[in-house]
């Protein structure tokens, strides 16, 4: 929809950084459809996620962003007076200060749609590395060995509790259905979620969920009403010997934790893809773990997604230049009204 009936075009060319650490320097659509618009497209010359010294040296130049991870923090929102788009290439926007943002009059979008399938997929990855021991397999034939003990678990005829039913809460219960497992799941966030559309998923309470699952897997945004979530209660909660995934955000589980219920044996082992501090520090008790599979905040990336969530956010920040609102993608509607590039 058109955000206001003239929108002047401005007459210097606009720039745009790429934040995602995965696309910069990359060719593909979304760097054709910005350059096709008249922005000029900077790639930080950083090795990882960009740093707070990296954002302020590169971003107060910049009239957008594609972001992936970096915090885009107060400090940092408030140092970008050209700023007008935050463009995030994912769902999560939890390392935005929307606050601030919003109060800068700054769109900040996400792309819905786009990465829930990988994030499914590689739900699923971790699970079975985990029930199929293939980490101490690998390493036991790396070694030269050739032990055919213990015998794996299956997942046909588990029962998998799903914590969060949006986009990829659903992606990840289709294929446990077809693997044969029983869904069970919960959404503390959308109470009026209509399970009756997802045949095979039984709605059930957060505690029942945690009793009655062989598996628990989170697919929550972080929200306050959702930080440490999975705390010391809800790990004792949990069936013994289940196992626990974690592929949303770091914060919604409190880590020393979970690092007892699983160094205890109250709980057969965990899946991790997301920490509360990332990258965490080295000496985490978690990596003295055998039964910890880990992975780094990457599960929503592989290269169709990164794809797929380069062209939107890209999208989004041409809309807003050409004066339309991309309102299934802004996570700050309220600025709407009279918004201007």
């Amino acid at each position: 929809a058109p955000i206001a009936a003239s929108v002047p075009v401005p007459l210097a060319m606009p720039t745009v950084l790429i934040g995602a650490e995965p696309i910069r320097h990359q060719p593909g659509l979304f760097r054709d459809l910005l350059v096709e618009v008249g922005f000029k497209v900077l790639d930080p010359d950083a090795p990882a996620k960009l740093s707070e010294a990296d954002l302020l040296a590169w971003l107060p130049r910049c009239d957008a962003t594609i972001a992936g991870g970096e915090a885009l923090t107060a400090k940092v929102i408030a140092a970008c007076p050209k700023l007008r788009s935050i463009a995030r290439t994912g769902v999560g926007y939890d390392a935005v200060d929307l606050k601030t943002a919003t109060a800068q009059n700054i769109a900040v979008t996400i792309t819905p749609g786009a990465n829930h399938e990988a994030v499914a997929e590689h739900a699923f990855a971790l699970l079975l590395a985990l029930v199929k021991d293939v980490r101490l397999h690998d390493n036991a034939i790396h070694s030269g060995r050739w032990e055919r003990a213990p015998l794996p678990r299956p997942v046909r005829g588990a029962t998998l509790g799903i914590v969060g039913l949006g986009r990829i809460g659903r992606a990840v219960a289709t294929r446990a259905i077809a693997f044969g497992m029983k869904v069970l799941a919960h959404e503390p966030i959308d109470n009026h979620h209509d399970f009756t559309s997802h045949h095979g998923i039984e709605p059930v309470t957060f505690a029942e969920l945690l009793a009655r699952s062989d598996v628990v897997s989170l697919h929550l945004p972080l929200v306050e009403t959702t930080r440490g979530l999975m705390n010391r209660d809800a790990f004792l909660t949990m069936k013994p010997g289940a196992i626990f995934l974690n592929t949303a955000r770091g914060g919604l589980v409190v880590e020393a934790d979970l690092f007892e219920a699983v160094r205890s044996g109250h709980l057969a082992g965990a899946g991790l893809d997301v920490f509360e501090h990332e990258p965490p520090l080295a000496d985490h008790p978690l990596w003295t773990l055998p039964n910890v599979v880990l992975s780094p905040h990457m599960a929503g990336l592989d290269e169709r997604a990164m794809d797929d969530m380069a062209t939107m956010a890209a999208r989004c920040v041409v809309d807003l230049f050409a004066g339309r609102w991309p309102e299934a993608s802004v996570v700050n509607p309220s600025i709407a009204p009279g918004w201007r590039w």
